[in-house]
C-alpha cells in the first residue's frame, strides 16, 4: 500500500456537528446522501465525508475541505446545498455546530481511493 500526502495550506476546513431529532438520523443521511451525490458542481469542494457518531443514534458529523476560501464560498452558494438547506430544519433537532479548521497536511492510503464504494 502506498501513502499519499499533501500538505494543505491555504485550504479551508469545517468539522460539524448534525444532532437529529430522535429517530430522524436515517432521514438525515438520506439527505447528505443526496446532497453528497451532486457535489461534482462543486469542484472546490475537495472532501466530504459522512461520519456516524458512534456514541449518539441522533449525531452525524460532516468533514469538509475546500480547495480555498472562494471555493467554499462556491459551496454556499450552490443549487445542491441550498436543496439540502431546505430539507434540514425538517430532520434537524438541534442547530448545527460548525468548527472552522486550516487543514495543514493530508495522508491517506492510495488503496482508499480504489476501493469499490457503492452504496
Amino acid at each position: 500500500m502506498q501513502l499519499r500526502q499533501s500538505l494543505t495550506p491555504g485550504r479551508r476546513g469545517m468539522l460539524v456537528r448534525l444532532t437529529a431529532e430522535e429517530g430522524r438520523r436515517p432521514a438525515l443521511l438520506d439527505a447528505l446522501h443526496r446532497y453528497s451525490d451532486g457535489l461534482d458542481e462543486e469542484p472546490g469542494t475537495e472532501l466530504f465525508i459522512v461520519h456516524l457518531d458512534p456514541d449518539d443514534a441522533n449525531v452525524v458529523w460532516l468533514y469538509e475541505i475546500f480547495h480555498d476560501d472562494e471555493a467554499q464560498n462556491e459551496h454556499r452558494a450552490a443549487e445542491g446545498f441550498a436543496q439540502l438547506m431546505t430539507e434540514l430544519p425538517d430532520v434537524l433537532g438541534a442547530p448545527p455546530a460548525i468548527l472552522r479548521l486550516d487543514p495543514l497536511r493530508m495522508s491517506l492510503q492510495e488503496q482508499v481511493l480504489s476501493e469499490d464504494l457503492t452504496l
